[in-house]
């Protein structure tokens, strides 16, 4: 398949295993430059070599930022300060009892999995925007529509996600877009 990305660049969060890493593969192999991000250097560099392997002779780097916290998303945004692509993959979750939640747990859980795409796409999307051309896309979950009892702040985080991705959608390029 040809999805034309030759010329783009993608970054993909919470891109050191998993969704993320499959993600970053699949765009390495459509020919994307592609940026890997997670918490540890050891785990981004691991990263970028799977990718490379998955897509020999991809052009790939990465970056070691806690998006969980905005001096992280900062840490990226200085690194790579424009995209074509972004996709918001990083969620962490846990199965926690609701009583049990504590109100930090919720704070770190909405850190991480909403405001770290809130914070990039408010960076990125509005050079997207001034090109004409761009992709915000937020990996949710099932649990967004299904909330599991024993871990409802994850749910509550993806159903986030969703609604922050249907307003966004709704942006058109131009100065009079929200």
């Amino acid at each position: 398949m040809d999805l034309q990305l030759t010329d783009k660049t993608a970054v993909v969060t919470g891109s050191t295993a998993g969704i993320g890493l499959a993600i970053a593969q699949a765009l390495a192999r459509e020919g994307a430059t592609v940026v890997v991000n997670g918490r540890t250097e050891p785990r981004v560099r691991a990263a970028v070599e799977d990718v490379r392997r998955a897509a020999p002779g991809a052009r790939v780097s990465g970056v070691a930022a806690d998006l969980g916290t905005a001096a992280g998303a900062a840490a990226l945004i200085s690194r790579v300060p424009a995209t074509d692509i972004l996709v918001n993959n990083l969620g962490v979750y846990a199965a926690k009892r609701f009583s049990d939640i504590t109100d930090a747990e919720w704070s770190a859980i909405f850190e991480t999995n909403v405001l770290s795409g809130v914070r990039l796409a408010r960076h990125y999307l509005p050079g997207m925007l001034a090109q004409n051309w761009g992709r915000v896309i937020f990996i949710s979950s099932e649990s967004a529509v299904q909330i599991p009892a024993e871990m409802i702040h994850y749910g509550v985080t993806k159903i986030a996600q969703v609604g922050l991705a249907r307003g966004l959608a709704k942006r058109r390029p131009g100065p009079a877009s929200p």
